[in-house]
């Protein structure tokens, strides 16, 4: 079973809407998750750069995966690796060119990882900081599932697992967490964030919701 409310207090969540910068036009809605893990940077980073383990608690993940190659994580999003300088950095395109996911690790003082994962969209793709519901509650499923990788508790399926009734009660609240952040950033009016509500735990609780 999940300690829902110690993972949901786990995890910093952000959302921040920017106008474009350095020449850059438009404005770009972006979720910010932070996460500690009890493993070394170089074991995070295998686990999330490698194909044989990210099959074991994120998703089989096929392609060039180096600087410039292109990936495909199966049943989900393809892309390409903008930049990779180990242990440290991963940006890659999710989906579209101009929706981007960057991973940043960082060793702490007790020889821990801590994780930050900013995914950033054009606020036509966002709609407003409630796009933030859309993606926010998949990436929280997501850092859970590798910090029961490296502490040696995933086991079988991970989608399986991603599907599970308690998978599910847990993203309810991750979704209501979401609403906070982006009610907290002044990015999204009500109605919107209610409406995105709605949608997200249809998308990400299914089987519990009516």
């Amino acid at each position: 079973m999940i300690d829902i409310a110690t993972q949901l207090k786990t995890v910093y969540r952000e959302v921040r809407k920017r106008q474009g910068a350095g020449g850059e036009s438009g404005e770009t809605v972006s979720i910010l998750l932070r996460r500690r893990y009890t493993a070394t940077i170089d074991d995070v980073w295998d686990a999330v750069t490698e194909p044989e383990r990210l099959a074991r608690w994120f998703s089989p993940v096929s392609g060039d995966l180096h600087s410039g190659g292109k990936f495909q994580v199966e049943g989900n999003a393809d892309g390409e690796i903008l930049r990779c300088e180990p242990p440290q950095l991963l940006q890659v395109t999710w989906g579209a060119e101009n929706s981007t996911v960057e991973l940043r690790l960082a060793s702490d003082e007790n020889d821990d990882t801590v994780i930050e994962l900013e995914h950033t969209v054009p606020i036509e793709i966002a709609g407003s900081g409630a796009g933030a519901l859309y993606v926010g509650p998949g990436w929280d499923v997501s850092l859970l599932g590798l910090d029961r990788y490296v502490r040696g508790e995933a086991e079988g399926d991970p989608a399986e697992w991603e599907n599970s009734a308690d998978v599910q009660r847990f993203s309810q609240h991750s979704v209501s967490a979401w609403a906070r952040a982006a009610e907290g950033s002044g990015t999204a009016t009500t109605d919107e964030i209610d409406q995105a509500r709605k949608v997200a735990l249809a998308q990400f609780a299914p089987d519990l919701t009516t």
